[in-house]
């Protein structure tokens, strides 16, 4: 198989599968924030009880996040030389940002957090808990802004030719405020939300089908509802957003997402369907003129189709168009599973639902796809560019790799990665079978909450 190929599938690999666990960071995160806010609000023990055991979950996922997160560094310098050439720059800057904004300051509270809640004072230990949430956000931002230039190239210029060209940045401000940056760090940072937010609605579902620590169960489970309405409704219109952006800075992918080769008014956005690459059709559920009003707010004025553009330009149209819907129908997944859960909470019949509960159990994964599918959507649609229009892929590979060295790599990865996601999936249930602490220590009571 040709090494180019073979350099994709490795880096969709390890990207893939690192991507599991920052989600689960940062959304849990903001869960953090809010949990323990209400402790210090209401001085509640129930609220730190919550807290604590989330906080040993953040652990693990922050953990494995950062473990696998090593791998991406290794994976440009091995198998993406002449890219990270080109891109060295801009990446250097972005990401140079990222460790003094992010890993400076998670490394630094993130201790305090975990171990610290009997040795700091209650309000020293939540701003160590907003600082560590903080740091987990600004790596998202530094990371989807370099990405996002990859997307939208702004404030640079080329210096040298030929494979010694590379992007040197003119206009740091530009650079970060790419025309594509904002719109996609938003949607990102919601996904994310999202993933923690489901993690503990699952858990919490979990509990009330087994009648287990019920009021923890309640609590998390009605702070979950709450935010996970508002984020998912804050996904809709960060969704739109996004799609018009794509639509305006990179046509050709909007094209492709809609499995659009035609161009005309009236254009339909197909709900369900199936890519004939071969005869350039599309059939499926379509709604007339939807696809054109959502990009323009007009029902008339046409979306560009795919053969306006050079044929050598197109990515793969079936692929792009199948994890595009795969995301979207994630979302609507997610929100029937809330809305049915609001529903049944409003009417206090939630905990007798075992068919409901079952589905917020499984629920967890809904994001996790939705991220994934996003993200292949963003990448496989920007293909054949590494930089678009500036860097094809075919020519960032590194030039002395060899396929059955990359092979081998896979092999390893695939070995490595069932290994560690069983430990992850096998810490995290013994985690949420042993439950919150019922009973602590009296060595290890927090006098704060003794004196309220």
């Amino acid at each position: 198989m040709d090494v180019v190929v073979l350099s994709r599938i490795q880096f969709a690999l390890t990207s893939s599968f690192h991507y599991i666990y920052p989600p689960l960071s940062i959304g849990l995160g903001l869960m953090l924030v809010i949990m323990e806010g209400m402790y210090l609000k209401t001085k509640n023990p129930l609220y730190k009880k919550i807290t604590q055991f989330w906080v040993k979950v953040f652990g693990l996922t922050f953990a494995l996040g950062v473990a696998t997160g090593l791998v991406q560094l290794f994976g440009f310098g091995t198998n993406w030389a002449r890219y990270s050439r080109f891109v060295g720059d801009v990446f250097g800057s972005a990401l140079g940002a990222e460790g003094v904004f992010a890993f400076f300051l998670e490394a630094g509270f993130i201790g305090i957090m975990l171990f610290g809640w009997e040795r700091v004072s209650p309000r020293v230990h939540y701003l160590s808990t907003v600082l560590v949430a903080l740091g987990a956000h600004f790596s998202a931002i530094w990371i989807v802004v370099a990405n996002s230039w990859m997307q939208t190239p702004a404030g640079f210029k080329i210096v040298g030719e030929g494979l010694q060209a590379k992007a040197v940045v003119t206009d740091f401000w530009q650079m970060v405020f790419n025309p594509s940056a904002v719109s996609r760090l938003t949607h990102v940072i919601l996904g994310c939300w999202l993933s923690g937010i489901f993690l503990v609605l699952s858990v919490s579902a979990y509990y009330m089908l087994k009648k287990k620590h019920k009021d923890f169960a309640k609590t998390c489970m009605k702070l979950s509802l709450i935010c996970g309405s508002i984020v998912l409704v804050l996904q809709l219109i960060s969704a739109d957003d996004t799609a018009r952006g794509v639509a305006k800075n990179q046509p050709i992918k909007l094209a492709a997402m809609e499995g659009l080769y035609e161009t005309e008014s009236y254009t339909a956005m197909t709900l369900v369907g199936h890519v004939n690459t071969k005869n350039q059709t599309m059939t499926g559920i379509q709604i007339p003129g939807l696809l054109s009003f959502l990009t323009y707010h007009d029902f008339k004025t046409p979306v560009r189709g795919l053969n306006e553009f050079p044929k050598d330009e197109w990515p793969n149209v079936s692929a792009v168009f199948h994890v595009y819907h795969v995301m979207i129908f994630m979302w609507a997944f997610m929100f029937l599973c809330v809305a049915f859960a609001v529903l049944f909470w409003r009417k206090k019949i939630l905990d007798k639902s075992k068919w409901l509960l079952r589905a917020l159990v499984i629920s967890v994964v809904f994001p996790q796809l939705a991220n994934q599918a996003g993200w292949f959507t963003a990448e496989m649609g920007r293909q054949p560019w590494l930089v678009y229009k500036l860097l094809r892929t075919v020519n960032g590979v590194s030039a002395s790799i060899q396929s059955g060295q990359v092979v081998a790599s896979i092999i390893m990865f695939i070995v490595i990665y069932v290994l560690l996601f069983a430990l992850f999936l096998y810490l995290l249930d013994q985690k949420i079978k042993h439950g919150p602490e019922d009973h602590m220590p009296s060595e290890y009571r927090n006098p704060y909450e003794e004196n309220v």
